[in-house]
């Protein structure tokens, strides 16, 4: 199994160029947040009704999506796993406040994921390399962790 660093190399082949690199710093996040919001939308019917009041908000099959997630960066790293969940937490709770407005979850979702995939292609037009994930679709989950690297590196956290 390939290492973290490993991934990050590989990954940043393809996102040398600055504004590239800017451009995944909205985006990624955006698509994190947006692919949770869509699994969100699906009912699982009665299943969050088996759980405490207070978590049956969360209990959705973006939760799910999550969790299996969270497999694959706890084989790459346990300090990785746990950022990446800090942040799935935070997309937890915008997901609970969309579906606490008169906004539609999955409509807005759906919006959010268009707007951000075109962004990331224009990015990699700039860059001139095709997207990492063409080539290895693990690397859709390596982009989220490739950001946070660069947050672990500024604050001096070692992954």
């Amino acid at each position: 199994m390939k290492t973290l660093d490993t991934w990050f190399r590989e990954y940043g082949v393809s996102h040398q160029h600055p504004v590239n690199k800017r451009v995944h710093w909205v985006c990624v996040p955006l698509i994190f947040f947006s692919i949770i919001g869509l699994f969100a939308s699906i009912p699982l019917g009665s299943l969050p009704l088996l759980f405490p009041p207070a978590l049956q908000p969360y209990i959705h099959l973006g939760t799910l999506l999550i969790i299996s997630g969270l497999v694959f960066y706890l084989r790459l790293s346990i300090p990785m796993a746990l950022g990446i969940l800090l942040f799935s937490l935070l997309c937890l709770y915008l997901v609970l406040l969309i579906n606490q407005s008169p906004f539609v979850l999955w409509q807005v979702s759906l919006l959010i994921f268009a707007a951000a995939w075109i962004g990331q292609f224009i990015g990699h037009k700039i860059e001139g390399a095709k997207p990492s994930f063409l080539e290895d679709l693990q690397f859709l989950l390596i982009g989220p962790a490739w950001l946070m690297g660069f947050i672990y590196r500024k604050l001096g956290i070692g992954y």
